[in-house]
């Protein structure tokens, strides 16, 4: 798999399908994608072999008798789902999910490298704004990365 990179807006119909950016699928293999909620109200989607990367990793990590671990996991894991791509090259976003991440109608796929974020437009754009001064001074955080 390459890495996923981009900014992709679509529509999601009355149905909860929306069209998978076609850029983004040329970078995948397999027929499905495991979509979860994400720490943002947005949603994460991984492939499969990502998943089991990220999802073995957090388990490793967690404790059934820490409070903090069982909150992760029933937030990440638990609501986590297959989503397959149908012959249109849609996938459809189960209700549970477009509730958490209030979709609307308009929304935007980012490619964060191992794996993809769908946000409502609005959403996004308003946590844009209202991250500027924290984005500001995390990048100052960074000067020690060559270019």
């Amino acid at each position: 798999m390459e890495l996923l990179t981009g900014e992709y807006r679509n529509t999601l119909d009355d149905k909860g399908r929306i069209p998978f950016p076609a850029k983004l699928r040329s970078e995948l293999t397999g027929e499905s994608l495991i979509i979860t909620q994400a720490v943002d109200k947005c949603l994460w989607l991984f492939t499969a072999d990502e998943w089991k990367n990220f999802s073995s990793k957090l388990m490793e990590a967690a404790s059934p008798f820490s409070g903090k671990s069982r909150l992760v996991v029933r937030h990440l894991i638990a609501p986590a789902q297959t989503v397959e791509f149908d012959k249109s090259g849609r996938i459809t976003i189960p209700q549970s999910l477009r509730e958490y991440a209030s979709l609307s109608k308009e929304c935007i796929f980012l490619g964060i490298n191992k794996y993809i974020e769908l946000w409502d437009s609005a959403s996004y754009k308003d946590y844009l704004e209202e991250n500027e001064p924290s984005f500001r001074e995390a990048t100052e955080g960074l000067s020690d990365i060559c270019l």
